[in-house]
C-alpha cells in the first residue's frame, strides 16, 4: 500500500496550533519466516501489516494513538490531544531543523522476489550440514522483513524510508547418552537475500554441529580469577549488555545505570573505545530513527573515557545533550532509547600476541546468554565454548564456563585489543519492544577476570 504523505501532512496541519509538537509515523511491512526442527518444517509464515501512529506533546505530556485504518487518523489525533491534555508533565524536545529525505536499502534480490522453495532449500541445507555424527537435534529459523515508512512532524520534516533485512539462526544439540551440549550460529544483515547467498551455509552448519559434539568431550571449567581472552561474539555481547544498556539515557534518568554522573570520567582502560553506529553495514542499521533524527555514529567511550550517551529528543533535552538518533520502535510503539550496531573498536594486536604471555588462562568463545544489572553494574555471561590457555598456547576445551564481575572493573582490566573485527546479528528486547541490532568487536584480553561454571 502506498503511503499518502499529503494526507498525513494535512492531519498535522489541522492540529499543530493545539499542541507544542506532533509527529506521525506510517508504515507497511511484509515478513516471512520458516522454522525447521530436525529436518521437518514446523512453521512457514508470511504476512503483511500496515499502521499509522500519531504522537503529540501538550502540557509537557505525550499523547499517543495508533490505528491500522488511515481514515481514522484524524480521530486518533484528537484522542492523542485529549490524552495529553489530561496530564501535566515536564517533557520537552527542544527545536529541530526540518529534514526532507528519501532513503532505500540496496538489495539485488528482495526477499519478496525469492521463491518460497528456495528459502526452504536454504533452511534444509543448514539442517543437513549441522547434522554431523553426534548431533541429535537441530533447529533452523529463517526470517526476512521488508518495510516502507514515512515520518512527518510539525517542524516540517518528511522522511520516507525503505528497509530490508534477512537472517538465519541455527542451533544444534549433541548428546553422548550421558549429557547434552549446544552449538549456535547465525548470519544475515541489512539487505536482501543476496546476503545469505554469499554465506557458506554448508560450512556454517558443519561448524555449528561440530562445536556441539566437541563440547561433549570438554572437561569441567576452572574456577577463580584468570587472565582471559574473549572472541568477537562474546566481546560484542558484553559491550551491548553491560555497557550499551547502561549508556541509554532513559535508564540514567531513571537512576538505573552505573554510568550516572560519569560523563567525562575514565571508566575503562586506554585501549577501550566503544561506538554505537547505525550507519555502518549491520543488522541494526537505519538512516533515521523513529523521531526523524538522522542516524549518526556515537562514540560512547573514547580511549577509556565516557564521552557520550544514547539519546532520544526528550532525554537529550533533559540532559543538555544533542539527540543521537537512538529513539527506536515499531510503528505502533512509543519510541524509546535503543542501541543500533554497538561495538568495541579494534586495536592492533594479533590473536597470538593476545595469548602469548598468558601462562594459565581461559579463551571464551560465543555466548549462551546471561544477565546484567545496569544499576549495580554487575554481570554474568555464559560462554558457548571455551579452552584453557597454557604457556601462551590454546590447550584443551572446557565446557559450561561463565564470566562474571563488575562492569567498570572489567573494562579497566582490558589490556589487549585485537586487530580483527566481526559484527553479530540479533534482536534486543526492552520494555516489551524488540528491535534488530548488531554487536561485536575484536578479540580482547582481560586480566584477572572471574571465571566459573555455569
Amino acid at each position: 500500500m502506498e503511503i499518502d504523505t499529503d494526507y498525513l501532512g494535512s492531519i498535522l496541519m489541522d492540529i499543530e496550533d493545539r499542541v507544542e509538537y506532533a509527529d506521525i509515523r506510517a508504515g507497511t511491512s511484509r515478513t516471512s519466516s520458516i522454522l525447521m526442527k530436525d529436518g521437518n518444517l514446523q512453521e512457514v509464515k508470511s504476512g503483511r501489516a500496515s499502521g499509522f501512529r500519531i504522537r503529540v506533546l501538550r502540557n509537557g505530556s505525550w499523547g499517543f494513538a495508533f490505528t491500522d485504518e488511515p481514515s481514522r487518523l484524524g480521530e486518533m489525533a484528537l484522542k492523542a490531544i485529549k490524552m495529553a491534555g489530561s496530564l501535566r508533565g515536564d517533557v520537552q524536545v527542544g527545536s529541530g531543523a526540518p529534514c526532507v529525505d528519501k532513503t532505500r536499502v540496496r538489495s539485488s534480490r528482495p526477499p519478496s522476489d525469492v521463491p518460497a522453495a528456495e528459502k526452504r532449500e536454504l533452511v534444509s541445507d543448514a539442517h543437513h550440514a549441522a547434522s554431523v555424527d553426534g548431533v541429535v537435534s537441530t533447529t533452523v529459523s529463517y526470517v526476512d522483513m521488508e518495510s516502507s515508512s514515512a515520518f512527518l512532524n510539525s517542524e516540517g520534516s518528511l522522511i520516507e524510508m525503505d528497509e530490508t533485512r534477512v537472517a538465519l539462526f541455527l542451533n544444534a544439540v549433541a548428546s553422548d547418552g550421558s549429557g547434552i551440549q549446544f552449538g549456535h550460529k547465525s548470519c544475515g544483515g541489512t539487505g536482501g537475500f543476496e546476503i545469505l547467498e554469499r554465506e557458506d551455509i554448508e560450512e556454517l552448519g558443519r561448524r555449528t554441529g561440530e562445536k556441539a559434539v566437541r563440547l561433549l568431550k570438554a572437561s569441567s571449567p576452572p574456577s577463580g580469577r584468570f587472565d582471559i581472552v574473549t572472541d568477537p561474539e562474546l566481546t560484542g555481547v558484553f559491550i551491548h549488555e553491560a555497557l550499551g544498556h547502561a549508556a541509554e539515557a532513559d535508564l540514567i534518568l531513571q537512576g538505573d545505570s552505573i554510568l550516572e554522573g560519569k560523563l567525562g570520567e575514565k571508566i575503562a582502560s586506554e585501549g577501550v573505545t566503544i561506538i554505537d553506529d547505525p550507519t555502518i553495514d549491520g543488522f541494526g542499521s537505519y538512516s533515521y530513527d523513529a523521531e526523524g533524527v538522522r542516524a549518526t555514529e556515537t562514540v560512547l567511550v573514547e580511549n577509556g573515557v565516557l564521552t557520550s550517551l544514547l539519546n532520544s529528543r526528550e532525554t537529550a533535552f533533559k540532559l543538555g545533550l544533542e539527540p543521537s538518533g537512538n529513539a527506536r520502535s515499531a510503528i505502533g510503539d512509543q519510541p524509546i532509547v535503543r542501541m543500533s550496531n554497538t561495538y568495541l573498536k579494534p586495536g592492533d594486536l594479533s590473536f597470538d600476541e593476545l595469548i602469548e604471555d598468558i601462562q594459565n588462562g581461559v579463551y571464551l568463545r560465543g555466548s549462551r546468554g546471561g544477565q546484567v544489572d545496569t544499576g549495580k553494574g554487575i554481570f554474568q555471561f555464559n560462554a558457548a565454548e571455551s579452552f584453557r590457555i597454557q604457556d601462551g598456547e590454546i590447550a584443551e576445551p572446557v565446557k559450561d564456563v561463565s564470566l562474571s564481575g563488575n562492569v567498570l572493573e572489567t573494562l579497566k582490566n582490558v589490556d589487549g585489543v585485537g586487530s580483527d573485527f566481526r559484527l553479530g546479528i540479533g534482536f534486543c528486547g526492552k520494555s516489551g519492544q524488540s528491535v534488530p541490532v548488531g554487536d561485536g568487536g575484536p578479540h580482547v584480553r582481560i586480566r584477572n577476570a572471574m571465571v566459573g561454571g555455569t
